[in-house]
């Protein structure tokens, strides 16, 4: 899997205003901005992403995944 096939996987499942996805292609790194994380904590943010890749977390097509899962506003908030 690329960074560019994983992106896209998340972001065909949840509305993201910012991914960025690097990695090796077994350890990934992703930062995802959506309005979906509004009012969640970290582990439902997590497992709101993970819902998005399915069977992929399980059959070690993405062996690692960690995340920084920010909305809009945390990000605006931020420099980058």
């Amino acid at each position: 899997m690329t960074a560019e096939e994983l992106q896209s996987l998340i972001s065909a499942g949840l509305a993201c205003e910012h991914i960025r996805v690097d990695g090796d292609g077994r350890h990934w790194e992703a930062v995802i901005v959506s309005p979906e994380f509004e009012g969640k904590r970290l582990i439902q943010r997590h497992q709101r992403v993970y819902a998005t890749l399915g069977a992929r977390m399980h059959t070690d097509e993405v062996h690692a995944l960690s995340m920084k899962t920010l909305t809009p506003a945390e990000w605006a908030s931020q420099p980058h």
